[in-house]
């Protein structure tokens, strides 16, 4: 099960989250739709790679990724989205395109938008198209420790 190895280090930590099952969804927005949730409000990942070094960045499902304010913002020379071959084997455990925004799992820096701070929680697709995790944005930001990103 995808979630199965998020959801053993949320335990291990202790921290309150719930669960939300929904019919298969490929994107952000479609996600939202089914679980009820304004787009705004749930967290979808996407997979850069900045100077060569494969990274998340976190964004409401509502707005896209900005590579160029990224650059600027860590001060990087190249910022690219990454190809799906170059991540997948990164994520065993996950379905392509489902990842959690806990790069700390994966070995990898976590990039969140400023403007996912703005509510008390955070959802996020858990490892799969089918299931989300919800939970407290301080918990969020005291587990990964993500470089956050001025929106």
């Amino acid at each position: 099960m995808p979630a199965e190895r998020l959801r053993r280090y949320l335990d291990e930590k202790h921290v309150k989250y719930v669960t939300l099952k929904h019919s298969k969804a490929y994107n952000a927005n479609e996600v939202a739709d089914s679980v009820h949730l304004p787009a705004k409000e749930l967290a979808k990942t996407v997979m850069v790679t900045i100077d060569g070094e494969m990274a998340m960045v976190v964004v409401p499902a509502s707005a896209q990724a900005d590579l160029e304010h990224l650059k600027k913002a860590v001060g990087a020379s190249k910022v690219a989205l990454a190809h799906e071959w170059e991540f997948k084997e990164k994520f065993p455990d996950c379905e392509v395109g489902a990842m959690p925004p806990f790069g700390n799992l994966y070995d990898m820096k976590v990039f969140v938008s400023q403007a996912l701070r703005e509510d008390e929680e955070i959802a996020f697709n858990a490892g799969s198209h089918t299931e989300l995790f919800r939970l407290a944005y301080a918990d969020f930001e005291r587990l990964v420790e993500p470089i956050l990103v001025p929106a």
